[in-house]
């Protein structure tokens, strides 16, 4: 679980942290909504590494829990301050960082940068984990950019839309050094429906079907000639049509290969 901060008073804070005392870890991030940069807050505060320091302070004085930050390189590649916000934010009090490899100027175009990510691993004065985000997508990756950046740990984020088994792919990897197969057809179908109830019980009817459109692609990659059944699923407002439309996907591609085969 983690909770974004923004503009609010900073004696608030014990009251925001008030519902997570039974939270082992709750990780702040500096994000914020679109235009919120403009205000002073989430991602500007890269600007203002003393005041993100002050908001971090008070968040770690008002929990017994342990607190982590999620950040990015900078403001733009002429302000990568990621490491003066790494020493900082240790001396008071965090206890792991991840660092986005891209600055707040990029959003999310280019490649993402772990260089400036492996120097602060390796700066003697940062003693807390250092875990790395940004374009990790595969196993693979997930691999050789632990080794090549001497990270901690690795945060996904993209590649799970429409694809949650890749945490327990890369665990699994992580323990073992074997692959794990992909998910089965079955698999999918379920997680898909239970994402669909999750998103309406969170959001409501129209905003919970309308959020996951963008997810059917992902959840169903790798299926032969599927773009009708995912133009159909997008098009649809009716949640009993939806799910007959997955009933339909489930019975026309029961026989074909698993995914890790189509892959």
């Amino acid at each position: 679980m983690s909770v974004k901060i923004g503009n609010i008073d900073l004696g608030e804070f014990p009251l925001l942290l008030a519902p997570m005392e039974d939270v082992s870890d709750p990780p702040f991030r500096y994000v914020c909504k679109q235009g919120g940069a403009d205000m002073m807050y989430g991602s500007a505060l890269l600007q203002d590494i003393d005041k993100m320091v002050k908001m971090t302070e008070a968040v770690v004085k008002a929990t017994h829990l342990p607190v982590t930050v999620k950040t990015r390189l900078g403001w733009d590649d002429n302000t990568k301050n990621v490491e003066e916000v790494a020493e900082r934010l240790q001396d008071i009090g965090i206890q792991a960082l991840t660092i986005h490899g891209r600055t707040r100027a990029q959003l999310y175009k280019g490649e993402a940068d772990w260089t400036l990510i492996r120097e602060i691993k390796r700066n003697p004065r940062v003693k807390i984990p250092i875990f790395g985000n940004g374009d990790v997508d595969s196993v693979e990756k997930a691999a050789a950019w632990r080794m090549e950046y001497e990270v901690d740990g690795i945060m996904i984020g993209r590649a799970a839309i429409g694809y949650p088994w890749i945490f327990r792919e890369i665990k699994h990897f992580f323990k073992t050094g074997e692959y794990l197969p992909g998910p089965t057809l079955d698999e999918r179908i379920i997680a898909c429906r239970t994402h669909l109830t999750k998103s309406i019980e969170w959001k409501g009817d129209k905003v919970g079907v309308f959020e996951m459109r963008r997810h059917y692609s992902n959840y169903f990659k790798g299926l032969p000639d599927f773009k009708q059944y995912r133009m159909m699923l997008v098009k649809e407002e009716n949640i009993e049509t939806i799910n007959q439309i997955l009933d339909e996907v489930a019975e026309k591609y029961e026989h074909v290969a698993p995914f890790s085969e189509m892959a």
